[in-house]
């Protein structure tokens, strides 16, 4: 196992079912991703590039589902948190029922099709 998976296995409930649903719903959604460990979280790769990532905050009660191109995201823009960040966006999920999978692969796959255009706008 790579430190990725490591680091989706070894969190507390409900940290680890909500990880590896979001885990198997990127996966099934983008083809030819690679999961890497990356600044101490999962990150996944789509060609080379960063893609998003999953931080388990559990001081704070919440799982982060970051995207690297977020500043070209077009798609449920209302549902995501930027809070206190300047580019960066993310969906937020304190329970294994808060995800809500049409939304969340539908940012996963416009995320897909702005991932060649990088981090800033």
């Amino acid at each position: 196992m790579n430190p990725a998976e490591d680091y989706i296995i070894n969190q507390e409930e409900p940290f680890k079912s909500i990880l590896l649903q979001l885990q198997v719903l990127v996966e099934t959604s983008v083809p030819n991703l690679e999961l890497k460990y990356k600044y101490r979280l999962p990150f996944y790769y789509l060609n080379g590039k960063p893609f998003c990532y999953f931080n388990a905050s559990r001081k704070k009660g919440y799982v982060d589902v970051g995207f690297w191109s977020s500043a070209h995201l077009s798609v449920h823009l209302d549902k995501m948190i930027t809070e206190g960040r300047k580019v960066m966006r993310s969906l937020r999920y304190y329970t294994l029922e808060d995800i809500d999978a049409e939304v969340f692969v539908a940012v996963i796959q416009d995320a897909e099709a702005v991932n060649h255009k990088g981090f800033w706008k």
